[in-house]
């Protein structure tokens, strides 16, 4: 009983986490709007309001010979530049509200995208079994052995360059959708393994021979027998490639591979502070803290799916 009010509370605290995260990010151009700041522009000049006096937002610095400036420091206040500045005089507040967005859209697509992608592949290679599950595999096999950061930098270094051109259709080295396919892809590997496994599994249930033996088409039986009891495992697959790829897109932003400026993103956060963790190191601690809490609570999230979607296996 103690165990199951303990998960129970565990859930209650990833889904308010979660969705505090998520309404923060989407209240980014009202929050900006309030404060009067504009997130993506240098101010390094600039000014603002604190009780009742005007300060610069490059202040001189703390060294014993003044030399240099360090960003505005935070005061926790409701006001603009709550969390200070960054080193280009931009609110710290409004950016990682903004890159919030960036993050979790990016990072929710690519694992739509991800089980899209890897359902296919499971599905193909467990049903149809023979010569296409044998080519599938091996080629599973091929990207799984690439480590996947090195993966998904090499695909960057490629596309951020020069961009993506097919036939009609050209994406800038600024899209989001280059950052979306890459991280879906390099996860594809570990996603459909266990769905092809699942797959395997469901083909050989009674129900779905008992299905062949009345005479239904493949089709009929992937649509009303193998899709509905594969679902479960991807929901729970869900929330856990999510956290996966939110760490991939953060990691790509961070090496100037991912989001490209002038838009936001927490991996670029972090870049941004990286030159003032001695001095001004709430502006890398914030994003990563966004990190931390996002991926903790998806990860709860997909461990509380598990256990519900599957008793069974919860004890395991």
């Amino acid at each position: 009983m103690v165990r199951a009010l303990s998960v129970k509370r565990d859930v209650i605290f990833a889904i308010a986490a979660l969705g505090l995260v998520v309404l923060a990010s989407l209240c980014a151009p009202l929050y900006a709007r309030m404060a009067g700041v504009d997130p993506f522009s240098s101010n390094v000049a600039g000014t603002t309001v604190r009780h009742g006096q005007t300060l610069d937002l490059m202040q001189p610095n703390d060294n014993p010979l003044h030399l240099g400036l360090t960003p505005l420091g935070p005061d926790w206040s409701a006001s603009a530049y709550s969390l200070g500045a960054d080193s280009q005089g931009r609110d710290v507040a409004s950016r990682l509200l903004y890159g919030g967005r960036s993050s979790l859209l990016i990072a929710s697509a690519a694992a739509f995208l991800c089980l899209c992608l890897s359902g296919s592949i499971g599905i193909c290679a467990g049903y149809f079994g023979g010569w296409v599950d044998i080519l599938l595999s091996r080629l599973l096999d091929i990207l799984w052995a690439i480590p996947v950061y090195l993966f998904a930098i090499s695909l960057s270094v490629v596309t951020v360059g020069h961009g993506i051109h097919l036939g009609f259709v050209t994406l800038g080295a600024d899209s989001f959708l280059i950052p979306i396919g890459i991280i879906a892809l390099v996860y594809v590997p570990y996603a459909a393994r266990p769905l092809r496994a699942r797959v395997l599994s469901l083909s050989r249930a009674e129900f779905v021979m008992a299905a062949r033996g009345m005479g239904a088409s493949d089709f009929r039986i992937l649509r009303r027998e193998i899709l509905p009891n594969l679902a479960p495992s991807m929901v729970v697959l869900a929330p856990l490639v999510m956290a996966l790829c939110l760490l991939a897109e953060s990691a790509l932003s961070f090496l100037s591979l991912g989001v490209q400026a002038p838009s936001a993103s927490w991996g670029t956060l972090i870049q941004d502070g990286e030159g003032l963790l001695y001095t001004r190191p709430i502006v890398a601690i914030a994003p990563g803290v966004a990190i931390v809490i996002t991926v903790l609570a998806l990860n709860i999230l997909g461990n509380a799916l598990r256990d519900y979607l599957d008793p069974k296996g919860a004890g395991r």
